[in-house]
C-alpha cells in the first residue's frame, strides 16, 4: 500500500489563498509511508508559501483516511512517523481544515483531530477502532479525543471500537460543522473561506483544557473496574484508560510520550498478533476457488422451511437484510408458533427501545407464513431448517424438488448430516448446498458454507453473496460428519470428557477454559445447547463407534435422568428458577465418581495448565486433520470458524494461530506424550508431524 509514488499519494493545488491537499492512496487512503511523507511535505509547502492562508485536507475515493497501514506494523519504522505528521498540522501557522467524507478511522481520525477545524459530510464515519487489533490510538488520539469530546465519551469510543456517524460526531464535539451533499472539496473550500473571512483563530486541540479533572479521573476509575471485568484478560483496553489518565494528569507532550510508550507495549503483545491475524483471516475466508469460476445467481426472495428456534432466527436474519421471506411449517399450529418466534425477536427490541412498532410492521410486511409448498414455487433461494434427521430432510428436499423453479438454490441448515445424501434425494444435486447457521441465527456471525460434491460453482458463489448480505462471516467447508466446527468440537469435547473421568470435575474444566478466554466452558455450552442434542448424535454414531475406543458415559447418565441443561433446569449444572448461570451440582459429581469406579479409574488432580494442554492439543490435532483432508481450505478457515462461531478468544487468533504462537514442536511433543496413555485417541495428525519435520508452521499454508 505504501509503495505508491508521492505525487499520486498526496497532491497539492492552490485555490486562491487555500492550499488544497488531496490524499489519494486507493483503496482506503491508508496512512502508508507515501501518504505520511506527502502530508509532511504539503505542510512544509504551506508554511513556506506566503500566498497560502489556509490548508484544506480532502481525500479522493470513498474514504477520508480509513486508518494506518496495518501491514507496516511489526516492520522497521520509516519516517516520517504519524505523530510527527499530526504535530506538523496542529502546529502549522496557517489555518488547517479537514473535510471528512466516508471513513475517518484510527490514524485517519487522529489526522483530522490535529487539524484546527473539522467539517463532516453526511456519509462520514469517525472512530478509533485500534482496540479491535489489540492496539491503542498511537498518534495523539488518546490525548486529543478527550479534549474534544470529554473524557468519558472519548474513552468509551476507544474501548468499544465503534464508529460515529456525522451527526453523532457533531454532537460529541469531534467535528465543528456538517455539510450537505457529497462534494467534500466544494464544501471544504466554502468552509475554509468562511473561516478566513471571519479571521477564525488557529484552534489547536492540544490547547483545550480538560474540564473538571477530578471528576474525569473518578469516571476513569469506574470505567477501569468495568473494563477489567468485561475484557477478560485483554491487554490494550486497560492501556487505553492509562493513556487517558495521562491526558488528564500530564502536560500534553508528556501525555503523548506516555501514549507512545504504551502503544509500543501493545505492538509487542502476542494479543496484537492474534487480533491482527483474526482481522485479516476474516477477509481471506471469502477467497474461494469457486469465485474465480462463476458469478453468484441473482436472488431477492427467500423461503425458510421450519419455524423453530433456528428457522425463526434465519428468517429474522433474512428480514433484517431486506429480503422478502416465506416461512413454511407443516400445519396451522406450527406456523402460528413459527410466526410468534419471529415476532418475539422484534417485540424484544421494541421493549428495549431499539425498534419502533412501525419499523416492526414494515419488516413483518415482507414476511409470509404458510403451510403450502406451492407458495414458494417462485422463490430464488430456499433454506431448510427442520429437525436434524436425514430421512426428514430428504423428504423436505423431495418436496422442494417438486415445486421450486429451475435454478432456485436449495440449502440445508444441518449441523452434521451428509449433504451429498440430501442432494441425491433431488433431481438437481447441482443446486443443493449446506448453510450451517449457528444459534441464535440472527445474532451469531459464523455461517459454514458446506460444499457437496455435485454442486455448481455459481451456487457456492451465491451462498457467499448471501452471507455478505446477511452480514455473516462465511467459511467454506467440505462434507464430513460435523464439517469444520462440530467435527473438531466433538474431538476436544471427548478430550474434556477424558480429563473429567481421569480426575478433574466438569466445573474445574469449565473454569480452566474460561481462564483461557472463552466465555463458557464445554459443559456450560452443553447445557446451553441442550444435552439431548449431543446424546442423539452419540446414539446415531453408536453403531460405527470403534469398540476399542474409550467412551465416557457421564453425559449419557445425565441425559437418562432427563437433565438436558438450561431448558430443563438441570444438566451438568443446576438452574434453579430459570437462572442462566448454573450452580455446581453434587449429584453430577456423584455420577462422575460412580462412572470412575465402574471403569476402575483412580482420579488424579489436574492443574488448569494441564487441562488446557490436553484440551487445546486435541483441538489443534483435529484441526490439522481437517486441513489435510481439504474439509477446510486453509488453517485460517479453522481459525475463523472458532473465533466467529465457538467463542474462541479473538486475541489468540484461533486454534491454529495459537498453535503457531506456542510452537508446533511443543504441541506435537504433548500429543506424543498423551499417546502413551491412549494411542487410539491421540494419533498425531500427519500434517502436524510433517510441518514440524520441515520447520514450518500452519501460517505457511495460508499464503497464496
Amino acid at each position: 500500500m505504501g509503495a505508491a509514488p508521492l505525487a499520486s499519494a498526496v497532491t497539492t493545488v492552490r485555490t486562491g489563498a487555500i492550499l488544497v491537499v488531496t490524499i489519494n492512496n486507493p483503496p482506503v487512503n491508508a496512512l502508508g509511508q507515501a501518504v505520511r511523507q506527502g502530508l509532511a511535505a504539503a505542510m512544509q509547502q504551506a508554511e513556506a508559501d506566503d500566498a497560502v492562508a489556509a490548508v484544506l485536507l480532502v481525500a479522493a475515493g470513498k474514504a477520508f483516511i480509513a486508518g494506518a497501514d496495518i501491514r507496516e506494523f511489526g516492520k522497521p519504522a520509516v519516517p516520517p512517523s504519524l505523530p510527527e505528521v499530526c504535530r506538523s498540522m496542529e502546529e502549522c501557522s496557517k489555518l488547517v481544515v479537514a473535510a471528512i467524507h466516508g471513513a475517518a478511522l484510527g490514524g485517519g481520525l487522529e489526522v483530522a483531530m490535529s487539524a484546527h477545524y473539522r467539517l463532516a459530510l453526511p456519509g462520514a464515519k469517525l472512530g478509533l477502532p485500534e482496540v479491535l487489533l489489540g492496539l491503542l490510538p498511537g498518534s495523539g488520539g488518546t490525548q486529543r479525543a478527550p479534549r474534544l469530546m470529554g473524557v468519558k465519551a472519548a474513552t468509551e469510543l476507544m474501548l468499544s471500537g465503534k464508529q460515529l456517524g456525522a451527526k453523532a460526531a457533531l454532537q460529541a464535539g469531534l467535528v465543528d460543522r456538517l455539510a450537505e451533499g457529497d462534494d467534500a472539496l466544494a464544501a471544504g473550500l466554502a468552509y475554509a473561506n468562511e473561516l478566513l473571512a471571519q479571521k477564525a483563530p488557529l484552534r489547536r486541540t492540544r490547547d483545550i483544557a480538560i474540564a473538571d479533572p477530578a471528576a474525569a479521573l473518578a469516571e476513569l476509575e469506574q470505567l477501569k473496574a468495568e473494563t477489567a471485568k468485561k475484557s477478560r484478560g485483554l491487554f490494550s483496553p486497560l492501556k487505553i484508560i492509562e493513556c487517558v489518565q495521562a491526558a488528564v494528569q500530564q502536560p500534553f507532550d508528556q501525555g503523548l510520550a506516555t501514549e507512545r510508550a504504551l502503544f509500543l507495549e501493545c505492538l509487542d503483545s502476542p494479543q496484537r498478533a492474534g487480533l491482527v491475524h483474526a482481522f485479516f483471516a476474516e477477509r481471506e475466508v471469502a477467497k474461494i476457488p469457486e469465485a474465480k469460476l462463476a458469478a453468484p445467481r441473482p436472488f431477492s426472495t427467500i423461503a425458510v422451511i421450519g419455524g423453530g428456534t433456528m428457522g425463526a432466527g434465519i428468517t429474522v436474519s433474512a428480514l433484517d437484510a431486506g429480503f422478502a421471506v416465506t416461512m413454511i411449517e407443516r400445519d396451522a399450529e406450527s406456523i402460528a408458533r413459527g410466526q410468534a418466534n419471529v415476532e418475539k425477536v422484534y417485540n424484544g427490541l421494541i421493549a428495549k427501545g431499539r425498534m419502533t412498532p412501525e419499523a416492526k410492521a414494515a419488516i413483518m410486511a415482507r414476511y409470509t407464513p404458510t403451510t403450502r409448498y406451492e407458495d414458494i414455487a417462485q422463490v430464488d433461494l430456499v433454506i431448510e431448517a427442520v429437525f436434524e434427521d436425514l430421512e426428514v430432510k430428504k423428504a423436505v428436499f423431495r418436496e422442494l424438488d417438486r415445486v421450486c423453479k429451475s435454478g432456485a438454490v436449495l440449502a440445508t441448515n444441518t449441523s452434521y448430516l451428509d449433504i451429498d445424501a440430501i442432494a441425491d434425494a433431488t433431481k438437481r444435486p447441482q443446486d443443493v448446498i449446506g448453510l450451517h447457521f449457528f444459534s441464535p441465527a440472527n445474532i451469531m456471525k459464523l455461517l459454514e458454507i458446506v460444499v457437496p460434491s455435485k454442486v455448481s460453482p455459481d451456487v457456492v458463489a451465491t451462498a457467499f453473496e448471501l452471507a455478505k448480505k446477511l452480514k455473516k462471516v462465511p467459511v467454506r467447508a467440505g462434507v464430513c460428519d460435523g464439517f469444520i466446527g462440530n467435527r473438531i468440537l466433538a474431538v476436544y469435547k471427548q478430550a474434556a470428557d477424558f480429563i473429567m473421568e481421569d480426575g478433574a470435575s466438569p466445573y474445574e474444566i469449565d473454569a480452566a477454559v474460561r481462564a483461557f478466554g472463552y466465555p463458557m466452558g464445554p459443559f456450560q455450552v452443553t447445557d446451553l445447547a441442550g444435552g439431548d442434542i449431543g446424546w442423539a448424535t452419540r446414539k446415531r454414531r453408536a453403531a460405527t463407534r470403534n469398540p476399542l475406543a474409550r467412551y465416557v458415559e457421564v453425559a449419557d447418565r445425565i441425559c437418562e435422568r432427563g437433565w438436558y441443561g438450561q431448558k430443563t433446569g438441570r444438566g451438568f449444572y443446576l438452574y434453579p428458577e430459570g437462572v442462566r448461570v448454573g450452580q455446581n451440582d453434587p449429584e453430577v459429581l456423584a455420577i462422575v465418581d460412580a462412572e470412575r469406579a465402574k471403569k476402575g479409574v483412580t482420579p488424579r488432580a489436574f492443574t488448569q495448565e494441564e487441562i488446557l494442554r490436553r484440551y487445546m492439543a486435541a483441538m489443534v490435532n483435529e484441526g490439522a486433520k481437517v486441513v489435510a483432508e481439504g474439509i477446510a481450505l486453509r488453517p485460517l478457515d479453522v481459525d475463523v470458524t472458532f473465533v466467529a462461531g465457538y467463542g474462541f478468544p479473538r486475541h489468540r487468533g484461533g486454534p491454529m494461530k495459537w498453535a503457531d504462537m506456542q510452537g508446533l514442536p511443543s504441541i506435537l511433543a504433548d500429543i506424543e506424550a498423551f499417546a502413551k496413555e491412549d494411542p487410539l485417541f491421540w494419533q498425531p495428525a500427519p500434517l502436524l508431524v510433517q510441518l514440524v519435520k520441515e520447520g514450518r508452521n500452519f501460517d505457511s499454508l495460508n499464503q497464496g
